[in-house]
């Protein structure tokens, strides 16, 4: 068996062939409006047994459908993150089966520890010095975990409206925090390190973004395949998640893809874009072949899905899975980040919140129906983007005063609760 499979890279739109490199900006005919992203290939050989044996959970397990080989791996354990049933969640939707794929357990507390997995261990293989990535929080986060891990220093470009907490992830496992005065700036230095210094780009540097490094995102797959295996290799009817850029909805979609094509599977799901700008909404409703910037009133506070132009990568992935996107409100999104937390033990980040708006949505369309299983991406942890809840505060050492504040502060009337166990 090959170190790995990979072969090159293509073009999403047209299938222009471009050798495997990593120092990428999309199709070079694909341009403007129609500008789009590129796919790693495969050599048809790929026919991998599907696992079997219940050692080696992670994202290595699947080390075949990658573009870097497993001995080269630089791992901080990523991967193998657990599906959760959310009974009364499902129940307050009218839903048989809502499962939860639980990102939050990955190294730095998201699902980018995936991309940047597998962008840092290709990069380190290939004889890069130096890892740069351009993010307001998890990405940036993600990149430079591994590229300690990996033994290389990483630049990150950002802004000064990211999340504090964000920030000191980022510096704190020792990335090189470069603040910009202008968002524009980010890419425009990103491409320069990338075309002047040689540094390997986790994130988009072009205008406009058709997506991540196409070998990193590849690392996004796995999630698909965990799905499918914790499912006993059934494939739920919907998969849900916040989108940005849309890196991991078409890499969880191609996941799917090859599994079918392999045997693994016998069915595709298909796939639902929660997203605040509207963009992929009205591309879908137009039937547009590409999307175009949505104007917004304001900035969502969803900061990890902001962008206002979903890319073509987006677009392809939902008219293949027959799939749906779906405009969500901050105020949605905060409602079901407070709800999932209090009801089912997972403190989401806002943008993962998200995800759960869209079900609500589709449920109540009729779009999604009760016997449907609906899997839903939870994307990063609350402390991520922590907006602070109402913290009650007590005068005395009395039961009855603590009993009160719990009752007037968090509507729980813990006196009704007397079990009749005390002393």
């Amino acid at each position: 068996m090959p170190d790995t499979y990979a072969t090159g890279l293509r073009c999403l739109r047209c299938g222009t062939p471009y050798p495997l490199r990593d120092s990428l900006d999309g199709c070079t005919r694909c341009t403007g409006s129609l500008a789009a992203g590129l796919e790693v290939t495969y050599d048809p050989a790929l026919t991998a047994p599907r696992p079997c044996t219940p050692q080696g959970r992670g994202l290595w397990r699947y080390g075949p459908m990658l573009p870097v080989a497993a001995q080269q791996a630089v791992t901080l354990g990523e991967g193998g993150t657990p599906l959760l049933a959310l009974d009364r969640t499902a129940e307050a939707l009218g839903l048989a089966t809502l499962l939860l794929k639980d990102e939050t357990r990955n190294p730095t507390g998201s699902f980018k520890d995936r991309l940047a997995c597998v962008g840092v261990s290709y990069a380190r293989a290939s004889g890069r010095s130096v890892i740069v990535s351009s993010s307001s929080g998890n990405a940036g986060a993600s990149a430079a975990a591994y590229a300690a891990r990996a033994g290389m220093p990483c630049v990150i470009f950002t802004t000064p409206d990211a999340p504090r907490n964000m920030m000191t992830q980022m510096r704190a496992l020792g990335g090189i925090v470069l603040v910009t005065a202008h968002a524009d700036d980010r890419l425009a230095l990103l491409r320069q390190g990338v075309t002047r210094m040689g540094w390997f780009a986790i994130s988009p540097f072009c205008m406009p973004v058709t997506g991540s490094n196409p070998i990193a995102i590849e690392g996004y797959k796995s999630i698909a395949y965990e799905i499918a295996e914790d499912m006993g290799w059934d494939i739920p009817e919907w998969v849900v998640l916040p989108v940005c850029y849309g890196d991991a909805l078409s890499m969880i979609w191609r996941g799917f893809k090859e599994m079918l094509e392999m045997g693994w599977t016998r069915r595709l799901p298909r796939m639902v874009a929660a997203e605040s700008s509207g963009s992929l909404c009205h591309a879908m409703e137009t039937g547009a072949q590409y999307t175009t910037a949505t104007r917004q009133n304001r900035r969502s506070i969803a900061t990890s899905i902001g962008t206002d132009r979903g890319t073509f990568q987006s677009l392809h992935t939902l008219r293949q899975s027959h799939g749906i996107a779906v405009k969500v409100e901050d105020s949605s999104m905060l409602q079901w980040q407070d709800r999932i937390s209090q009801t089912e033990g997972s403190w989401l980040e806002i943008s993962s919140a998200a995800a759960f708006s869209a079900v609500e949505n589709l449920v109540r369309a009729g779009t999604i129906s009760a016997h449907d299983r609906v899997v839903v991406l939870g994307t990063a942890s609350g402390m991520k983007t922590p907006s602070p809840p109402p913290i009650a505060m007590l005068d005395s050492a009395i039961l009855d005063d603590a009993l009160d504040t719990a009752r007037d502060v968090y509507g729980v009337d813990l006196a009704s609760l007397h079990t009749g166990h005390g002393a």
